[in-house]
């Protein structure tokens, strides 16, 4: 169990901690959206859950044109294409880890507006960065007026998302539904964060131009913080911060027998069907 005394006065609560291996791209979408229905309809308890990607993926935000991806790049690399049920831009899954929160809008970790959630897990987010070593802040304002012309999440950080001196470092994108909530992030812990240059739709000569623009903006957890971490230790790191700065208990769990099966089911019907990547 993972529990520290809050900075923020929240209820007490306990939520379920999951901490999966590696999956490809539909599963584990699937499973997100398996366990936020379980969450709406009462059956689980909010949960934190971290994963990472294999093969390595590209996601597109629920709105992005599927145009935006370049799929003969990606077929030819090995590189899956997605989209996810959350919004935003196109991001590079390899080498990092992602989280997961879900719960109900009605706790008020997740009431208000999208912006008062993500800054609330952010700052738990923070809290576990710190204790990596990492100074990282909350981006406020940093948002540029040329936000929506990228197909790429990593290259502007949004109202409250994680950056380390102006370079971002965690992406995050949260879905509403049925009084649930879903917010899930990309952290990268190495690897070269402008490939995903060669995997979106642009002119070929806007691609070294990006590439510079790119490097100056995204960073890596190794990057950040000087030295590697392994996964588990980058999520027992924030698992501890949320604990802390949300006021929970974590206890570790599992995927239920009704979540395993749901998360089946929409890997078929939804996360790998052309329909749903289409957009249609």
């Amino acid at each position: 169990m993972v529990s520290a005394e809050p900075e923020v006065a929240y209820p007490r609560a306990t939520w379920r901690l999951i901490v999966d291996g590696e999956a490809d791209g539909p599963s584990n979408m699937a499973v997100d959206e398996a366990i936020l229905g379980s969450v709406v309809s009462g059956h689980s308890p909010p949960t934190l859950r971290f994963y990472s990607w294999s093969p390595a993926c590209l996601s597109l935000g629920r709105n992005q044109p599927l145009a935006e991806a370049d799929l003969a790049a990606c077929q030819a690399a090995g590189i899956d294409v997605l989209r996810r049920p959350s919004g935003g831009q196109a991001v590079l899954h390899a080498d990092e880890l992602t989280y997961s929160v879900v719960l109900a809008q009605t706790d008020p970790r997740g009431a208000g507006g999208v912006l008062e959630a993500y800054r609330r897990i952010s700052d738990g987010l923070l809290a576990g960065l710190e204790a990596l070593g990492v100074p990282a802040i909350q981006a406020v304002g940093q948002r540029g007026q040329d936000h929506a012309a990228t197909p790429i999440c990593f290259e502007h950080p949004s109202e409250y998302e994680v950056t380390v001196g102006e370079r971002k470092l965690v992406g995050s994108a949260q879905w509403r539904s049925r009084g649930g909530v879903l917010q899930h992030g990309s952290l990268p812990l190495s690897g070269d964060l402008t490939r995903i240059v060669h995997y979106v739709t642009l002119e070929e000569e806007e691609r070294e131009e990006k590439k510079r623009r790119l490097a100056g903006r995204v960073v890596t957890l190794e990057e950040a913080a000087g030295r590697l971490f392994s996964f588990q230790e980058a999520a027992d790191a924030l698992a501890a911060g949320l604990a802390r700065i949300l006021n929970l208990d974590l206890v570790p769990g599992a995927l239920s027998v009704e979540e395993r099966t749901s998360a089946r089911s929409l890997r078929q019907s939804r996360y790998v069907a052309r329909e749903w990547t289409a957009g249609r």
